[in-house]
């Protein structure tokens, strides 16, 4: 409340009245039919939706799109060549971001962006959602070239992020399901906020929030029914999320922000470790959802989970790994996406701590997949549940672990718009 009465000069609580009038003035059954509404609009139809909202000034960028067994599936990320199959480790400073503290900046919103997030907030409110305010890095420069990948963040409060550019996703689904699929689309808070390609990519010029998210594959030793492979971890989102809820998703998979350390935590390996701490190993203290943080360090390895530990102690050999693999930026809400894959190569780990492994609230479900189940893991990639961002890692995801995996993989054929 007090974020909207600041940057919009409302006047000492009318903010929050006005939030009490939207909620008091909300239609459950009216809402539970704009949901269902909202439900059946596929990701194909939002790719075409903002492909053809954005359609002047790609040039060198394009939507991600991927062919799996012949179907081509579009998406809302926005992407380049160079920016695709990367094989860039990361981890232990060789992914180099840079915080800077100047770069912390507030949003001029306008009236009209003021009014939908008083209705947001209320209609989350009465939905249940789970908003709570904690700092995010923002975006301000980015470089990937050939065995670089870095740039430079900022700060900002997550509710600014909730009440601005995280509406764009709602305004283009009721406009969708509105209209329907190729009709002219009525998005104001896009036109004000995230108008052509120019200002998507924009990242010193704009409020630009994002995720680091990886698939998991850890190996495992021959077994009852199958031969040595690596176990594929997917998770299906929680209705109480903010971010891609009632979705498929690769975990572990984050908003990128800081926990103790600006300055170290600006590595999105960072995001990552701290991830899955708190995605697979049940540490809830990491969890800026649940509790403060007050831990000096809250990666020291006194405090690590056993498997945590088990890893963070091999880091400098060949018994697991981080990747990034893709980078984009999510048409959607402007947010970028460091898409990754974390290996581990050691069978030693799942015979140890495989049982441990447990999805945190943020999942409604958490799914296994064997990397030699070509036609489970081809029907995996069809699913039309998929979010955009998690298609995109996933699709990465497997073709890098394609070529590395050896006689553990099977993958179905990606291959990639040229």
């Amino acid at each position: 409340m007090a974020w909207l009465e600041s940057s919009f000069n409302w006047a000492p609580g009318s903010a929050r009245e006005r939030v009490a009038d939207e909620l008091a003035a909300l239609d459950s059954n009216a809402m539970k039919a704009q949901a269902h509404r909202i439900a059946q609009v596929t990701r194909e139809q939002a790719a075409e939706a903002a492909g053809r909202y954005y359609r002047a000034g790609f040039g060198q960028w394009r939507p991600y799109k991927a062919q799996v067994a012949g179907q081509e599936h579009a998406t809302t990320i926005l992407t380049q060549d160079a920016w695709l199959d990367l094989v860039q480790p990361v981890g232990n400073g060789q992914d180099d971001f840079q915080f800077r503290p100047n770069a912390q900046r507030g949003m001029t919103i306008t009236r009209s962006v003021a009014e939908e997030a008083a209705r947001s907030l209320a209609e989350s409110l009465e939905k249940g959602s789970q908003i709570v305010n904690s700092e995010i890095y923002t975006l301000t420069s980015l470089d990937i070239r050939p065995g670089i990948i870095s740039g430079s963040v900022g700060v900002l409060d997550f509710v600014e992020f909730a009440l601005t550019l995280n509406l764009l996703e709602g305004e283009l689904m009721r406009s969708i399901a509105a209209q329907g699929s190729g009709q002219p689309l009525d998005m104001p808070i896009r036109d004000e906020l995230l108008p052509d390609v120019p200002t998507v990519l924009d990242f010193a010029g704009r409020v630009c929030a994002g995720g680091a998210l990886a698939l998991t594959a850890i190996a495992r030793p021959r077994g009852r029914g199958h031969d040595p492979d690596y176990l594929l971890l997917i998770q299906e989102r929680s209705g109480s999320v903010l971010n891609a809820n009632r979705r498929l998703a690769v975990i572990p998979k984050a908003f990128h922000g800081p926990m103790a350390d600006y300055g170290e935590d600006a590595r999105f390996s960072a995001t990552l470790e701290r991830e899955m701490e708190e995605e697979l190993f049940g540490r809830t203290d990491v969890d800026s959802t649940v509790s403060d943080q007050l831990h000096a360090d809250p990666m020291h390895p006194s405090l690590l989970s056993d498997p945590m530990r088990w890893l963070m102690d091999r880091q400098a050999g060949d018994a697991w790994r981080m990747e990034s693999t893709a980078v984009g930026i999510n048409l959607v809400s402007g947010n970028y996406e460091f898409a990754s894959l974390i290996v581990i190569e050691d069978e030693e780990w799942w015979v140890k701590y495989g049982g441990q492994v447990r999805a945190n609230w943020e999942s409604s479900g958490l799914h296994r997949y064997s990397s030699l189940d070509t036609v489970g893991l081809e029907s995996l990639a069809l699913d039309p549940r998929w979010s955009n961002e998690g298609f995109f890692a996933f699709t990465q995801g497997c073709r890098r672990l394609a070529t590395i995996g050896g006689q553990r993989v099977r993958m179905p054929s990606i291959e990639l718009e040229s």
